[in-house]
This record gives structure tokens, C-alpha cells and sequence, in this order.
């Protein structure tokens, strides 16, 4: 795994492209380790002047460079804060989305039939869920926070993964080498996983990469229709309080700095997913 790993920074690396956005994502991991103790104050603290009156809707200054919000609160400690939830419920959403689907896509290629038929089928349910409201409501019943967030996203966005490592292990199930790995007696297990799974490993990590992507996003929409956890700070709720607040308008610096931020993050993200997959796919490079 490791291996597969240090290969893949390594080919991500070789792209202009890929090399600008593994910097960014670099940083952004980095500000979301880090956020919280460089941050001047709470993402929930509110701020008052010498004379105790709160700053409210103060615009970008030297004591406060991104402004304050409607109830006096720091838009640049709120914005540190802010990375870490997206940066965990992006990581583990795409880990758990990728783990779901390649192990349904490895069982249903490899071994066919009435197994293949009720996995697809059922993936097939999950395709004609409608994506965001399918979430909205589960988080509805469940509770909002981050690990229903985390397990909504989950279950509904393995499915393209599936479908893409299940063709991938119809065509390997036929070489040679899985033959002679039957004929030296290795089980069904061992075949897939240790035969067939090394394999798909570049189709996977390319399914992380744009896994990645989609959840921070669905976990920003998520937080700016009031779904996200009420007692976490994120780039998404922090628009959603703005959008709320009737203040979109009147202070664009509560605004534009989480919508630049979420933006930057997942273009990198899909670039270092489409300089990784243009190595994978040489196809794709050539179709550019």
C-alpha cells in the first residue's frame, strides 16, 4: 500500500498541473492541522472592543483581515477552524466510498452469476437515488452531525466506483496469471485479493481522488442548506450563517473567503485525480 502510494505522488509529481495542486492540498491539510492554534480567537467567540461594544459586521482590517460577522465573530479564525471538518469528512467519506465500492465491484466481477446480479442490481437502486436530497433526508433521521454526514455520504456515493472496478476485474478474471492461480489451488480470496486487487489499486486511487472532491463539496452544500452539524464550524455553515443572516450582500467578506477556499481545494483535488488518471488512461490524454 505504501508502494502504491509513494508511486502515486510520485506520477502526480511528474504534471505541472499535478504538482501545483498536491502544494495546495499540501496547505490546506496543513491549515487544517494546524488552524486551530494559529487561530486569534473561537470560531464561536465573539469580539468586543476597548469600549465593550461588539465589532459587528466589521470589513477586512489589521486587527481582523477577513472582517467580522453579524454577531461579532473573526471570519479568519472561523475560516481555520472551518478546514479541518471539511478536510475529515472529505478523507473518510472518499476512504470509506472507495473501500465499499471496490470490494462490491472485486465481487461481483470476479464472481459472477447470481452474485454479480444482486450486486449490480442493487447498485443500479443506489444510482437512481436522488444524490443530495437521499442525504438531506437520512441526515434528517439520523441526527446531524459529523459521522451521520460522514456514513450518509458513504452509502450512496460508492456506487460509480463499483461499476468502474467491476469492468476492470471482468477483463483481468480472464489472464493468464488468474488461471494459473487456480490451477496451483489459491481460493476465491486469495485470488482477489491478492491477485486481482493489486491491479485495480490505480483505478481506486484515481476513485479517492474524485471521491475527495465530491464529498467536500456535498459536505459544503450540505452545511449551507443548515444540515451540517450545528456544533462545528465549516467552510459550508459559515456561508449557510451569512445566507441566514440576509448579509450575502451587504458583507462579501463573510462570504467570498469559504467560496474561494472550497473551490481552490477541490479543483486541486480533481487535478491531481485527472494528471494521475491520464497516466492510467493514456486514452484520456490523448482525447485532450
Amino acid at each position: 500500500m505504501l508502494r502504491s502510494l509513494s508511486k502515486f505522488f510520485a506520477i502526480i509529481w511528474q504534471s505541472p498541473s499535478g504538482r501545483v495542486s498536491l502544494v495546495i492540498c499540501g496547505i490546506c491539510v496543513g491549515i487544517a492541522v494546524f488552524g486551530p492554534l494559529l487561530a486569534p480567537y473561537g470560531p464561536t467567540e465573539r469580539i468586543y472592543d476597548d469600549a465593550g461594544k461588539l465589532v459587528r459586521l466589521s470589513p477586512p482590517t489589521l486587527d481582523h483581515w477577513l472582517g467580522t460577522t453579524l454577531l461579532g465573530r473573526d471570519v479568519m479564525s472561523q475560516m481555520l477552524w472551518g478546514a479541518r471538518p471539511a478536510l475529515i469528512i472529505g478523507v473518510l467519506t472518499a476512504l470509506g466510498t472507495v473501500i465499499i465500492g471496490v470490494n462490491i465491484g472485486l465481487l461481483a466481477g470476479y464472481l459472477g452469476g447470481h452474485v454479480d446480479n444482486f450486486l449490480m442490481r442493487l447498485t443500479d437502486i443506489f444510482l437512481g437515488l436522488p444524490f443530495l436530497p437521499f442525504i438531506i433526508v437520512l441526515l434528517s433521521l439520523t441526527g446531524q452531525n459529523i459521522w451521520t454526514i460522514i456514513f450518509a455520504m458513504m452509502i450512496v456515493m460508492w456506487r460509480s466506483t463499483a461499476r468502474i472496478v467491476r469492468a476492470e476485474v471482468l477483463s483481468l478474471r480472464e489472464r493468464q496469471f488468474i488461471a494459473a492461480a487456480k490451477t496451483t489451488g489459491a481460493s476465491d480470496f486469495d485470488i482477489i485479493y491478492k491477485e486481482i486487487a493489486p491491479n485495480i489499486m490505480p483505478f481506486a486511487l484515481v476513485g479517492v481522488t474524485f471521491a475527495l472532491a465530491w464529498a467536500i463539496i456535498t459536505e459544503a452544500s450540505i452545511g449551507f442548506l443548515g444540515f451540517g452539524d450545528p456544533n462545528v464550524v465549516s467552510w459550508g455553515t459559515i456561508i449557510y450563517d451569512a445566507y441566514a443572516s440576509q448579509m450575502m450582500y451587504r458583507a462579501p467578506w463573510w462570504v467570498v473567503p469559504p467560496g474561494i477556499a472550497i473551490m481552490i481545494l477541490v479543483t486541486s483535488v480533481y487535478f491531481i485525480g485527472r494528471a494521475y488518471e491520464e497516466v492510467v488512461n493514456p486514452r484520456i490524454k490523448q482525447a485532450g
